[in-house]
């Protein structure tokens, strides 16, 4: 398998996450279990089995700016890094839906944040805890 065909894959399995999200929301086994845990499990690890296979090949490191390009000019090492954010912004989303759920937020307030988070990462979460400071509601840990 090349590196074009799983990251298409991954891609497509994050979308899949990102679906249910927006169109189950208040469905359990679609925001906690299949977007929440399953998808971002078998990301995880195509990520640490990307990693322990390709690492060993590739130059520089996380040190400095000029090591994490030299690390990632590794196109299977890049994959991982690819993978790390689509696992990792999953994971967010989710948690941002089973939040909103427990504190009544309305969903329509949430799918911006969540389309933010999906496309900018840090910048749907952010989006997503001012909207909650403005709500004056406390977060969920769950």
């Amino acid at each position: 398998m090349t590196a074009e065909i799983l990251f298409s894959i991954c891609n497509v399995t994050a979308m899949f996450g990102w679906l249910l999200l927006i169109f189950a929301p208040r469905k359990k086994w679609a925001t906690f279990t299949v977007a929440g845990m399953a998808i971002p499990l078998v990301l995880a690890s195509v990520y640490a089995f990307l990693f322990l296979a390709h690492s060993r090949e590739a130059t520089g490191g996380f040190s400095s700016l000029r090591g994490v390009a030299s690390l990632f000019s590794n196109p299977w090492i890049l994959l991982a890094g690819w993978i790390h954010y689509l696992t990792f912004d999953l994971f967010i989303g989710a948690w941002q839906v089973r939040d909103s759920v427990t504190a009544n937020v309305p969903h329509a307030l949430l799918v911006p944040c969540l389309i933010l988070t999906f496309l900018f990462g840090p910048i749907g979460l952010g989006c997503y805890l001012a909207l909650r400071l403005v709500r004056g509601r406390r977060l969920s840990q769950t």
